[in-house]
């Protein structure tokens, strides 16, 4: 089944999770190179935009040839709305409203998945970011705050309702943060609600969870959040699999050395040094995964300065 979202006709049912800290310009241009997938930027909050903040204004940059929605946070419609419309301006083709983040300075705010638990309010954010913008909007949730108060069903009604043209669901709740196992399954009963497109993410991390989570949820497409982190090529992986296409996407040793060198390039090329060698150490952390020497090579990152270390864990990591 072919997934339209606004006028756009996607060409991968597989989607990259917006990820604070993680897929900034330089990390989604690194993506791109594997396919065109639809991609989100890191969460922005949305005071920062409507203020203008510099560093927000980093996070929200797109290269105009990628298809990639700005998702905002925010507990006030006004303020909600009026960061969907400076989004739009910037060049934003969709945007995607947070309703799922876990973190604690998100919740206290009661924004995030702490929207979850006032639905009245939730259905006013949506309305107004849907009223203020002529792009698609998109919606990410939880199952809900806790075990006791799971209405994952409920909110994407109101985000069908409202206008909304496609859910994500992380399949844990709010109080179970990471922690445990997604459930899928129960992600299924928020596809069999609406008739929009429902999303599955959590926990998917290979070609085989990737696989079980669209049989189990029953949902239109994946979206891959930390399984990316270290392993970009997952989603081109992914992509091939579950459409049937021929394994051609084995990645190779050689493979992977580009990919980090060019991530390294790219986040010199984007960020002042001394923020492009803090980036490096969590990129550096996240290739080295399952290399031999691992731990040893954590402990020489940490102490990285320069470029030039920075090449030299590079050879130690594909030694």
């Amino acid at each position: 089944m072919d997934l339209i979202l606004g006028e756009k006709k996607l060409k991968s049912r597989v989607f990259l999770a917006p990820m604070a800290g993680g897929t900034d310009l330089p990390f989604r241009e690194i993506v791109r190179g594997f396919g065109d997938f639809v991609m989100y930027s890191e969460m922005v909050a949305s005071y920062a935009v409507i203020r203008d903040v510099n560093r927000t204004r980093r996070m929200m940059e797109l290269t105009g040839d990628e298809w990639t929605g700005i998702q905002i946070v925010g507990a006030d419609p006004r303020i909600m709305a009026e960061a969907a419309r400076k989004s739009h301006d910037l060049g934003a083709p969709f945007l995607d409203i947070n309703m799922g983040c876990p973190v604690k300075k998100i919740v206290k705010t009661e924004a995030g998945s702490a929207l979850m638990k006032n639905e009245r309010l939730a259905a006013e954010i949506m309305r107004a970011v849907v009223r203020a913008v002529p792009i698609p909007v998109t919606l990410k949730i939880r199952l809900g705050w806790s075990e006791e108060h799971q209405n994952a069903i409920q909110i994407a009604r109101i985000a069908q309702d409202s206008g909304i043209q496609m859910i994500s669901v992380h399949g844990r709740t709010r109080s179970q943060l990471y922690t445990g196992k997604a459930d899928w399954r129960a992600i299924r009963t928020v596809k069999e609600s609406v008739q929009i497109p429902v999303i599955v993410n959590g926990d998917i991390t290979s070609v085989e969870t990737a696989k079980e989570a669209l049989e189990e949820g029953r949902a239109d497409g994946v979206m891959i959040g930390r399984g990316t982190l270290g392993a970009p090529w997952i989603l081109r992986q992914i992509h091939d699999s579950i459409e049937g296409y021929s394994q051609d996407s084995l990645i190779t040793a050689m493979t992977r050395r580009n990919t980090l060198e060019n991530h390294i390039q790219k986040i010199f090329e984007f960020y002042p040094s001394s923020k492009a060698i803090i980036n490096c150490k969590k990129v550096l952390m996240m290739y080295c995964r399952g290399t031999p020497n691992a731990s040893q090579i954590r402990q020489q990152i940490m102490t990285i300065e320069d470029l030039a270390q920075i090449n030299e864990i590079m050879q130690m990591i594909f030694e």
